[in-house]
């Protein structure tokens, strides 16, 4: 092993759970924030690095992280967005031809802090029945007192406005200038790859900072919009709400992914609520209401919208659902050119299945600018 003497390292989880583990290399430290769980295979990479997961502590349920290194390409933002990361076997070597670096030194370079060898079996069960919560890691096993208290006053998820905090301060361009179509994108946590998938369709996007008003990405005169996915409770997200109002009342193309779906519920009156885990992953089934046909899917999200409301608007139609627990996963407008899925179709991590709603707003897009 790498690493003969590493620190004793902790899980104290709100209730006052305790998991033990060790931390990762010789570095000490502590991390607060919400812990959940992954149980994708593969995907650390840009699982580490998307912003929707912006203050969580992430427990991969594989039980090998690091095998494979990191590439340069594989990153969804411009930096590790995971508030800790807690693992079974952390793997200090790698073999991959493309790899350029290992995930420790990643880590490292990102300061973040990580703890490994922990039951990660016994700690996703107890996640599982008793819901997601703040938690902390932490080298420090001799404060657990001190942590505990500090933890009892971490703010928790529910209410908590994060896009703030990973949303563009200014905004930018992305793709060729003279694409045929142009994108408003505004940025709740937008993902690299979404702006690729935007892009290659012949898109190009300027991408509006989190409070952003119709306004002011209208005077880009784009063909239609998009709102990204994002951390944090959606309620919170007034002028991001506000703005989608305003999107839907000109009849502009409007496509929304994970946060983006629920602002533009929340838009149409439709509630949202935080969900006792949420859904992680890169194999989630999900059937297309319109086509009847499955789809597996990659997600990420803790709060989701309220299917009773959603049933009862007769402006909204239910598109998609959730095979597991029979929640909303997509909703489109029946009289506007607008929709918008709980999950994420641009695939990164995950599979494919899903590349589809992509190709669908760039159609609703090429019959709305050839009217």
């Amino acid at each position: 092993m790498k690493y003969q003497s590493r620190k004793e390292a902790f899980i104290l989880l709100a209730d006052g759970t305790i998991f033990y583990g060790k931390a990762v290399g010789e570095k000490e430290g502590t991390a607060f924030g919400e812990v959940c769980f992954n149980t994708g295979m593969t995907g650390y990479q840009e699982i580490f690095t998307d912003p929707s997961y912006f203050g969580q502590l992430m427990v991969t349920t594989n039980a090998h992280i690091g095998n494979y290194g990191t590439n340069g390409d594989d990153i969804e933002s411009d930096s590790i967005k995971i508030a800790g990361l807690i693992c079974k076997n952390f793997s200090y070597n790698y073999s991959r031809d493309n790899a350029t670096a290992s995930l420790e030194d990643f880590l490292e370079k990102g300061n973040l802090f990580a703890i490994s060898d922990v039951d990660t079996r016994a700690l996703v069960s107890y996640i599982r029945d008793h819901g997601a919560m703040n938690a902390v890691i932490s080298t420090d096993v001799d404060n657990i007192a001190m942590l505990k208290a500090k933890l009892s006053e971490f703010p928790v998820m529910k209410g908590l406005e994060l896009a703030s905090k990973v949303s563009t301060k200014e905004a930018y361009y992305y793709g060729d200038e003279s694409a045929s179509y142009k994108i408003a994108a505004l940025d709740i946590g937008i993902k690299k790859n979404i702006l690729r998938n935007l892009a290659k369709r012949d898109a190009y996007i300027k991408v509006f900072p989190f409070n952003t008003s119709y306004d002011e990405m209208k005077a880009f005169k784009p063909d239609a919009f998009f709102i990204s996915n994002g951390p944090g409770d959606p309620e919170p997200l007034t002028q991001a709400i506000q703005t989608a109002k305003e999107i839907i009342m000109s009849d502009s193309p409007l496509f929304g992914i994970c946060l983006g779906h629920q602002v533009i519920a929340l838009a149409n009156g439709i509630s949202t609520f935080k969900m006792h885990n949420g859904h992680r992953g890169i194999n989630h089934p999900v059937k297309n209401l319109l086509t009847g046909k499955g789809e597996i899917t990659s997600q990420n999200h803790g709060f989701a919208i309220d299917r009773a409301d959603t049933e009862a608007n007769t402006d909204l139609e239910i598109t998609h659902v959730h095979l597991n627990d029979q929640t909303v996963a997509g909703i489109r407008m029946k009289n506007k050119n607008v929709f918008s899925v709980q999950y994420h179709p641009e695939a990164s991590p995950g599979p494919n299945d899903s590349q589809y709603l992509f190709d669908d707003f760039f159609d609703i897009i090429a019959k709305s600018v050839n009217k």
